[in-house]
């Protein structure tokens, strides 16, 4: 698959087949999103794959203030990463301060590059994902032992497709482009 496939072609899937990921597939997945690129090279993103269907249970249950659409989708997912970063690195210089007035929005930034590479690379791997964003960040990080120092990024649900959605509708490249 080239590139320009993967991005048109990449869908959200909530809906997985009970289908285990085997180990040797996150790997892959993991292999080719280190090379997201990042803040003066920092390599923030981390990544936690919660696979065991209790877990999974106590993540839906607990962490995701009560919202239902994606309860039923980490109960149903094969696996949740939790995108996690290293915080005060990316955005900031050696002293603490930060370079530009993004300061650090530049976490989060590299956060969604890594989750994107992370997907695209799921997707070359036949796993479908879902990057969800509304979750209590301090009970995901207590579920997944998150080490100080380091921040919820996104939870992305994970597992082979059971759905294939149509593609959404999108802007037109002249309501998004502009030549200055």
């Amino acid at each position: 698959m080239n590139t320009l496939e993967c991005l048109k072609e990449r869908r959200s899937i909530r809906r997985f087949k009970a289908e285990k990921i085997p180990h040797e597939v996150f790997e892959k997945i993991i292999d080719a999103a280190r090379y997201s690129p990042s803040w003066k090279n920092t390599q923030i993103a981390r990544y936690f794959i919660v696979e065991s269907k209790d877990a999974l249970e106590s993540i839906a249950s607990n962490c995701l203030m009560g919202f239902e659409h994606n309860i039923g989708i980490v109960k149903n997912a094969a696996a949740v990463a939790v995108l996690a970063y290293v915080e005060k690195r990316s955005g900031y210089e050696r002293d603490g301060s930060f370079t530009t007035s993004k300061a650090a929005g530049w976490e989060m930034f590299d956060a969604g590059i890594a989750a994107l590479s992370f997907c695209l690379a799921a997707r070359e791997n036949g796993v479908g994902t879902c990057i969800m964003g509304i979750f209590d960040e301090k009970t995901v990080a207590e579920a997944v032992n998150l080490p100080d120092g380091m921040c919820v990024g996104a939870l992305i649900a994970m597992g082979y497709p059971d759905e294939s959605p149509a593609p959404p509708p999108r802007k037109e490249i002249s309501q998004l482009l502009t030549f200055v």
